[in-house]
């Protein structure tokens, strides 16, 4: 790695970082993407109870809550020849491939527990390496440029690589159940676990390589971080975190991520069910990969419609209300999925995909290149040390406890509409109350984050004045 001492991201990025930083975020994407669909053949693969495979999914996230902050406050204090973020960069893309691959050579042979307990320890892992890369990885991001529409631009890149995650793991079910491919489930699993491991280690070690920091030398009042300050950094660490949170922009990106997330992630696996119980009145030969199409398609227009509309709105009209646009045409999309569902058309489910996936499109792409423009106003307001890295580890802290709520609230939800996961045909009033449900809720949680955003008020002219004083204060040109 060469040194991070070049003074970057005043301006305009080149093309060759925008693209090493969206390897980066698509690697950020595929890990849980593929973890959400391999946790699945848990249950029918490798025979776990559906009891203990809900624990091995929930327990991993208690020390994600834990260590996301920490690693934050380490990022963002390290002193290094290579920077603060680009080492835990490449150490931790290395280490989240090869756990990743390690994690799933479970053998259906061996014994329930013992699956179990391999299981559990390589997750916790896999997480303390998730962290490593992907904290750092997001504070970099927040850096690279402080120029407010760049911000918004270099995130709908990333976006936009991290949406290939999604035209590709829906496809993994497919691949994963294939006689032809693997002789079984597990064979299927271990093998795919490789692959993903192995793209995702060559992905996330780019950021590091190529992948500029801003001068460290403009960086004071950082924390010495060794065993001897162990507990003056812990209380250092205590007292950052009460300063993000008192930082009201901020709580309200990520009460309005939460609720439009969390809406989203609730309902998300209702799609399928629909589409299999509705449309296709439980056969799933006929059924076939319609369900996966759906997901590919919804990626494909994030990427290459939506996520460009996006950056041109904010370009014009500013962040925050490009996102309230963009939120309300997603509230309109899920409306439509009423007649888009159709037995008689398959076809039809894709009609309101374009307006429906302006919410997510719109989501990550504004609200991380507008928690870039809150790590100015922190600094602006409490000083150095910039914390980058603690702004995201606590923002990303927030989407991942949205969907830890979503994976039980969604259980709930199917339970309250009468779902009956034993019946090869479910009743016309299940349906009808599952139909609904799939559009009530996340088109509620949308509205609330409208409600959530209405106020804030970084604005362009705000953030470009926060800027110009932070600049003056360094003794940048």
């Amino acid at each position: 790695m060469s040194s991070s001492q070049t003074q970057s991201g005043r301006g305009k990025l080149p093309l060759g970082q925008k693209v090493a930083f969206g390897t980066g975020n698509l690697v950020i994407n595929l890990l849980p993407g593929s973890l959400g669909v391999f946790q699945f053949f848990l249950l029918t693969a490798f025979g776990i109870d559906p009891f203990l495979a809900g624990l091995l999914g929930g327990l991993p996230r208690l020390l994600d809550a834990l260590t996301d902050p920490i690693m934050g406050y380490i990022t963002d204090n390290t002193k290094s020849r290579f920077g603060r973020r680009r080492p835990y960069i490449f150490i931790g893309a290395i280490l989240s491939g090869i756990m990743f691959a390690v994690l799933w050579q479970l053998n259906p042979d061996n014994s329930q527990m013992y699956n179990f307990w391999y299981f559990l320890t390589f997750s916790f892992i896999f997480i303390i390496a998730n962290t490593i890369f992907a904290t750092p990885y997001i504070g970099l991001g927040y850096e690279m440029t402080s120029d407010y529409n760049e911000r918004t631009r270099l995130m709908a890149f990333a976006q936009t690589f991290g949406q290939v995650a999604w035209m590709i793991v829906p496809w993994f079910w497919v691949l994963i159940a294939n006689p032809d491919l693997f002789e079984t489930q597990a064979v299927g699993v271990r093998r795919l676990s490789i692959i993903v491991g192995g793209i995702c280690m060559i992905l996330g070690i780019i950021p590091a390589l190529y992948c500029k920091e801003v001068n460290q030398e403009n960086l004071t009042n950082r924390d010495d971080l060794t065993l001897e300050n162990i507990s003056k950094n812990f209380k250092s660490l205590i007292k950052n975190m009460g300063l993000i949170f008192k930082n009201i922009p901020f709580v309200r990106l990520c009460g309005a991520t939460f609720l439009v997330f969390n809406g989203f992630q609730l309902v998300a696996s209702f799609s399928y069910f629909i589409i299999l119980f509705y449309m296709f009145n439980g056969d799933y030969g006929a059924a076939g990969t319609w369900p996966a199409w759906f997901s590919t398609v919804s990626a494909l227009f994030t990427a290459f419609l939506i996520i460009p509309i996006i950056t041109w709105m904010s370009n014009r009209w500013g962040k925050r209300n490009a996102f309230i646009i963009a939120t309300l045409i997603s509230i309109i999309g899920y409306a439509l999925k009423w007649w888009g569902f159709s037995p008689g058309n398959p076809w039809l489910m894709f009609m309101p995909v374009p307006l429906m996936v302006f919410g997510i499109g719109g989501l990550f792409t504004l609200m991380m290149s507008m928690t870039a423009d809150v790590c100015d106003l922190d600094e602006y307001k409490n000083g150095m040390p910039r914390k980058e890295g603690t702004f995201g580890a606590i923002y990303w802290w927030m989407v991942k406890l949205g969907q830890a709520l979503a994976l039980v609230l969604g259980g709930l939800v199917l339970k309250l509409v009468g779902f009956d996961s034993g019946a090869a045909v479910q009743t016309a009033e299940t349906m009808t109350n599952l139909r609904l449900a799939d559009i009530i809720i996340p088109a509620t949680t949308a509205a609330l984050a409208i409600l959530v955003m209405w106020r804030y008020d970084l604005t362009e002219d705000k953030a470009n004045l926060i800027k110009e004083e932070l600049i003056e204060r360094r003794g940048e040109l």
